[in-house]
């Protein structure tokens, strides 16, 4: 075994905005997180991950920095970072930071100086080129809708964003710009924290001859993607910040997308000497239809086992994973894979099931713990999305898309789902703040909260607390090898975790209904441990090794 802190550990991501505000202003702040603390501790967590916390106008969310090294005022300052950094360690938790350098803020120094002339030092820390005749440079779109550039009418060019007009990507090629960014790193290290998630990593790359992409059916735009992502020089990049941090116990976390498992050792191999492991996109879409406002029927085997199977049979050689579903930028895990109305507890728990049983970090996204849902009651002036509003003028106003089938769309994909205020009690806007939140509260908090969860044994909090005790206690959950059974079940997914002596089996039902699985014969169920069911223990049906499972049923056997 490879044996690594960070292989070992249950991560915890929070959307800070939205975690817990201290001062009422409606913001979640650090030291809100500070004052939750302890409520991380107990239920188990060994890693923070904090979405963007640097000084921000806040165009998208904190991914728009204006200042590397400060902190953003919504947030606090730097003195309650560095308390929060010091009590997190007091609970021996780690601390991971968001790394956002593929772009800065507009309103970056760098980029104010840049504007200015031709000749700044700074102007080549940004990709800015000619137009043609009065159009952009070429005809990419944006991923927040709208083109990719952005005329500056003084210098009579044109600046690159790949996601919003205030957020220009910059220039990996400077190496001054590259020195700076190496700096940000240093400080952020020498203060303590042990380790970044590197946004948009994989496309800091680009590629030099700026051609025009294919526009695909029903877009607008050119597809930007095979010139911005995962080209061969940003290995090159990555492997200079490794080399200069030169400190193995720095975890270095990637988002990459366009990456799978079947190609993820680009960046993680064994050999490679870049990343750790990267966050991927492949179970964002799952559910999916060909368009925003229609849903497509889960099928297990395409949709979940090639993937989730995908990430566990790689060889060790490939690196490792993380274990999500969920994040700032997808809709609600209990929404979008389980049931959130008929079955809301039993789905959240086989969800939670899967993520603790199987290799890789487990990251559980804020709220998921307790199954926070989709929110099923926002109008369009409730989402707070930067790219919902552009893309509202790109398809609505344009007549491409109906308002109808846009809102609702918004309600299956949009990412504000997984953006709405922690639900704390059943308090005003979930006990989250004692002001108006930056963005509207789900209206299920009343149901849904951590101080209901945690007075009742059979919650999803306390389930949560259960699978991840298991994970710890069993190291074949870590580094124990992976075995599918019966990949062509379509209603259950099952399989073995093993590591010397020590042999565990999970099964878990996706569905509705009440679908049976033949176990092997040399497993002995009459004689095997459960020892985690998300059901009444007392009234499961076994016969001669066949599990009959109910809707959304998820069991963890100890074999012997």
């Amino acid at each position: 075994m490879d044996r690594k802190w960070w292989k070992e550990a249950v991560a915890y991501q929070i959307y800070v905005r939205s975690f817990k505000d201290s001062n009422g202003d409606g913001i979640g702040d650090l030291r809100g997180i500070i004052e939750k603390l302890d409520y991380l501790k107990k239920l188990g967590i060994d890693i923070i991950y904090l979405n963007p916390i640097n000084k921000s106008p806040n165009d998208d969310n904190g991914y728009d920095i204006s200042d590397f090294k400060d902190i953003m005022d919504d947030f606090g300052n730097m003195q309650d970072f560095d308390d929060l950094l010091r009590e997190t360690h007091i609970r021996d938790m780690k601390l991971v930071m968001d790394l956002v350098i593929n772009h800065s803020s507009d309103e970056h120094p760098w980029f104010t100086e840049a504007k200015k002339s031709k000749q700044s030092k700074y102007r080549d820390y940004y990709i800015w080129k000619k137009g043609e005749a009065g159009t952009p440079p070429n005809n990419w779109g944006s991923f927040f809708g709208g083109s990719a550039w952005e005329y500056h009418e003084d210098t009579d060019e044109y600046y690159l964003h790949l996601f919003s007009k205030k957020q220009p990507d910059l220039n990996w090629e400077n190496n001054d710009f590259r020195e700076d960014i190496k700096r940000v790193i240093k400080f952020w290290i020498d203060k303590g924290v042990d380790g970044f998630r590197m946004d948009a990593i994989n496309h800091i790359a680009k590629d030099d001859e700026f051609k025009d992409g294919k526009v695909h059916e029903g877009k607008i735009y050119g597809d930007f993607l095979p010139y911005v992502q995962n080209l061969p020089k940003v290995h090159e990049y990555i492997r200079d910040i490794r080399k200069e941090i030169n400190n193995p116990e720095i975890v270095l976390i990637g988002e990459t997308g366009g990456i799978s498992y079947h190609n993820a050792y680009l960046y993680t191999g064994a050999d490679k000497k870049e990343l750790d492991f990267t966050f991927h996109f492949d179970m964002h879409s799952v559910g999916r239809g060909e368009k925003d406002w229609e849903r497509t029927p889960l099928n297990l085997i395409k949709d979940i086992k090639e993937k989730m199977s995908g990430w566990q049979t790689r060889d060790d050689k490939e690196g490792w994973c993380p274990l999500f579903y969920s994040n700032h930028d997808t809709t609600r895990t209990v929404s979008r894979l389980g049931n959130d109305e008929d079955y809301l507890e039993e789905s959240a728990k086989m969800l939670a099931t899967l993520m603790f049983t199987q290799k890789g970090t487990p990251f559980i996204y804020y709220g998921e713990e307790i199954g926070m849902t989709n929110n099923k009651g926002f109008e369009l002036e409730d989402y707070r999305d930067v790219a919902i509003f552009n893309n509202y003028k790109d398809y609505v106003e344009s007549g491409l898309i109906s308002e109808e089938n846009f809102m609702k769309g918004l309600q299956y994909t949009s990412r504000d789902n997984s953006r709405t205020p922690m639900q704390w009690n059943d308090n005003i806007n979930g006990g989250f703040t004692k002001g108006k939140p930056w963005i509207k509260a789900n209206q299920n908090y009343t149901k849904i909260n951590v101080k209901e969860q945690e007075k009742n044994p059979t919650s999803i909090l306390n389930y949560y607390k259960k699978a991840i005790d298991i994970r710890k206690k069993y190291q074949s959950l870590v580094y124990g090898e992976f075995t599918e059974i019966n990949r062509e079940h379509e209603e259950i997914y099952a399989y073995l975790r093993e590591l010397e002596t020590e042999k565990l089996l999970i099964v878990v039902n996706f569905f509705d209904n009440t679908p049976q699985i033949k176990i092997e014969k040399e497993i002995d169920l009459e004689k095997s441990e459960l020892i985690l069911s998300n059901y009444d223990t007392d009234k499961i049906k076994n016969k001669l090794n066949v599990l009959e499972l109910r809707p959304y049923e998820a069991r963890i056997y100890l074999i012997k």
